[in-house]
């Protein structure tokens, strides 16, 4: 099958991001054709002008919508792109030169229907945004999920650099109404259909983030919020390493408490892995600055992420709640 991509992007109120973006899309290499889409989720500060800058640089389309969530705004990209198969990116991502030849590559020695890649942070990003990179990506915090080359089995790629083929996503409907949580639910509905999935540890994104420790600290509380919803919908996929979090910040509060008795051992044990965290931040950043944000990202996450995975564990498999009900800001209405 003679591949043709479509990019697929949907933009929310960042015509500056879509700059940088499209930007990298004119200094990719190789021969292979592709399209862009980019689709305005209903916005009111537009990129129009800067997508019609590009139309004489690169092969673009615009689509203005409805707001509808970044599920339903790739989607329906998907289903107005011309290509049989179909790269998903957020547009606060920006592509090193050689990305679509190391898809293209990957794709002809081994074939899947979904791909996923890492995310990495730029020389030019600020401190804050590596230091929130290193935490998202780093073994000792995330188990590599996100682009770690031993999590290349059973891989569930993340929508702000993951590929998907036209027949997939027609089989599978595309992505769901909840966010965040909709592209690891992808995945698991595309292999319940007998569809594979991988990573392509080479097709890395500087992932960008714009972003502050409120917002972090927001994003990953949503995180530990979906997943036991995820996990209810799909019990199959349950593990025990998604409650490591939770058991983190709970042994931590114990630890501390413990004190008090005169036992020290257990907050000895948080002392030892903080300094082998601000160790490996410091040889993976190679900045001291770096390294001492990334403790402060690490414990937001493991708290944001713990205290919204016990909460909605609680509701949904205690109390039985129903999610989209009691949980309403994570679902986008159907349009």
């Amino acid at each position: 099958m003679q591949l043709q991509f479509s990019f697929i992007i949907p933009v929310y109120n960042r015509p500056d991001e879509t700059q940088e973006l499209l930007q990298s899309f004119e200094h990719l290499q190789g021969e292979t054709p592709f399209e862009v889409v980019i689709v305005e989720d209903g916005s009111t500060i537009s990129s129009k002008e800067v997508v019609d800058a590009y139309k004489d640089k690169l092969d673009i389309s615009y689509f203005f919508k409805e707001n509808s969530g970044p599920g339903d705004s790739r989607n329906f990209g998907m289903q107005h792109a011309k290509g049989n198969y179909f790269i998903i990116l957020d547009s606060d991502c920006i592509l090193p030169k050689n990305y679509l030849t190391e898809v293209v590559k990957s794709l002809k020695t081994h074939y899947v229907d979904c791909f996923g890649g890492p995310d990495a942070a730029h020389s030019s990003f600020t401190n804050l945004q590596k230091a929130i990179n290193f935490s998202m990506t780093s073994f000792i915090t995330t188990g590599g999920i996100r682009g770690n080359k031993k999590s290349v089995d059973a891989f569930q790629p993340r929508s702000f650099n993951m590929g998907l083929s036209k027949e997939a996503f027609i089989a599978s409907k595309g992505f769901g109404r909840i966010h965040p949580g909709e592209d690891p639910d992808l995945s698991i509905r595309l292999w319940n259909l007998g569809y594979k999935t991988k990573l392509i540890p080479e097709a890395f994104v500087y992932h960008k983030r714009r972003i502050s420790w409120s917002k972090f600290y927001k994003q990953v509380h949503k995180f530990g919020l979906v997943r036991p919803i995820l996990n209810k919908w799909h019990p199959s996929t349950k593990k025990l390493t998604y409650w490591f979090p939770s058991i983190f910040c709970l042994g931590f509060i114990i630890s501390i408490l413990l004190i008090f008795f005169n036992f020290k051992w257990g907050l000895a044990g948080y002392v030892l892995y903080f300094s082998l965290a601000l160790l490996l931040a410091l040889i993976n950043t190679k900045s001291l600055s770096v390294s001492l944000l990334s403790i402060v990202a690490i414990v937001i996450q493991f708290f944001g992420y713990g205290y919204g995975f016990l909460k909605s564990t609680f509701a949904v498999s205690v109390l039985n709640k129903e999610p989209e009900n009691y949980f309403p800001g994570l679902f986008f209405k159907s349009k």
